[in-house]
């Protein structure tokens, strides 16, 4: 594989260092700055919104420049705005930064996703698309918790210098590792024939699928902390731990899905969505030992993060003409997958259902993304498969006086 998918992974992984460390840090963020939980919790909403808002439009605007340069830039905006999270006054301001950090969170990955398959054959794209990933997963490992005891132990601003040091690395090895585009490559395709992609119907059955595929992860994700405590009966102290068991099957579940699906795409795409639903529908049973509960947490990462590279090239291949902007929505759409699900797993707290819920409306999404995974099969299939009564005739002579219909 290229060096310079290393370049890639390492700005996605302080993308993610950023986008999770901060659940890490709310006490501490709303303590010295003398706001209650919930209003910290905004910080959170702030970032996801700037990603759902900029991935598209970052996209769409720098549509004829060089997807170098984009790269180098989203990661100069993103140092930016966690140079103003670590510098900002007050709530306000810090709002203000976050949604500035999230802007460039998604067309990051939706052109780097471009750029890692243009370097790679065609049987390793979506091996090079989890390489790029990788670097998402081990922050879940490393750096969150590492950024987390940051912030603790020397200031929650210190997080946010440390993050920005890592996109200013980021910066540097996307300079030295990408390669520049060559004179005569074809042109990227503009402005209007990015907004073109999105009018394709596959584009959004695959953005579909991602919304409710994603949506089940976080519909039981987003509660994991009390099933482990309440459920499984884990101390507190514990769940930081159990959430970078989380990392590495995720971590794991992303190679394997890109080695899988440079096999078979939609395969690995209805395995991994299947594998989901399965385990989410397990969860009230794992959640009752401690042993299982950790193992659960392990497969939810794995059977989740199988999907993400399939999910990623499947949206770009619908969109092959222009690439960049679908690749990016499909990363707003990992993020509507967030709302979307944490709410919906709220519903059934709220509504009384039990702790665990949430997982069973999760085993509930995964089963609808095969559904709208199911339509997508069907058409393409429809697609492919040429009118009834229409002969092919490419290689053998045409009687004379034959129908043309």
């Amino acid at each position: 594989m290229p060096l310079a998918l290393l370049a890639l992974a390492v700005g996605a992984f302080g993308i993610g260092t950023t986008e999770f460390v901060m659940m890490g840090l709310l006490p501490d963020v709303a303590d010295d700055l003398h706001i209650s939980i919930p209003a910290a919790g905004h910080l959170v909403s702030a970032y996801a919104l700037g990603v759902v808002i900029g991935a598209p439009l970052l996209a769409a605007v720098t549509a004829r420049m060089s997807r170098r340069t984009v790269l180098m830039g989203l990661m100069g905006l993103f140092v930016v705005g966690n140079a103003l999270s670590a510098l900002a006054p007050g709530n306000g301001s810090l709002l203000a930064a976050r949604f500035l950090s999230g802007l460039p969170h998604g067309a990051f990955f939706g052109v780097g996703a471009v750029v890692a398959t243009s370097m790679v054959p065609p049987e390793r794209k979506a091996r090079s698309v989890s390489l790029m990933f990788l670097g998402l997963t081990v922050a879940n490992i490393a750096g969150v918790p590492a950024a987390t005891l940051m912030g603790q132990h020397l200031g929650w601003r210190a997080t946010f210098v440390g993050v920005s040091a890592i996109g200013l690395a980021a910066i540097a090895s996307l300079a030295l590792l990408i390669p520049r585009e060559r004179a005569h490559s074809a042109p990227p395709a503009g402005l209007r024939g990015e907004l073109a992609a999105l009018r394709s119907l596959p584009v959004w059955l695959a953005l579909g699928t991602t919304v409710a595929g994603f949506g089940a992860l976080f519909s039981a994700y987003s509660y994991i902390t009390p099933m482990l405590t309440d459920a499984a009966g884990f101390a507190e102290t514990n769940v930081t731990l159990l959430l970078a068991l989380f990392g590495v099957g995720a971590t794991a579940g992303n190679l394997l899905g890109g080695r899988l699906a440079d096999h078979s795409l939609r395969g690995t795409l209805f395995g991994g969505l299947a594998s989901l639903a399965a385990v989410l529908a397990l969860f009230p049973l794992l959640m009752r030992a401690e042993w299982s509960a950790a193992l659960g947490v392990v497969l939810l990462g794995m059977a989740a993060f199988v999907t993400g590279s399939p999910l990623q090239l499947m949206v770009m291949e619908k969109a092959s003409a222009a690439p960049s902007l679908a690749s990016s929505a499909n990363q707003a759409a990992f993020n509507l997958a967030n709302a979307g699900g944490a709410w919906i797993g709220g519903l059934a707290l709220a509504a009384g259902f039990g702790t665990t819920s949430p997982a069973l409306t999760g085993a509930a999404l995964a089963v609808l993304g095969l559904g709208v995974a199911s339509v997508a099969y069907t058409v393409d299939r429809r697609r492919q498969t040429p009118p009834v009564g229409r002969v092919v005739t490419s290689h053998v002579p045409e009687p004379s006086g034959a129908l043309h219909h």
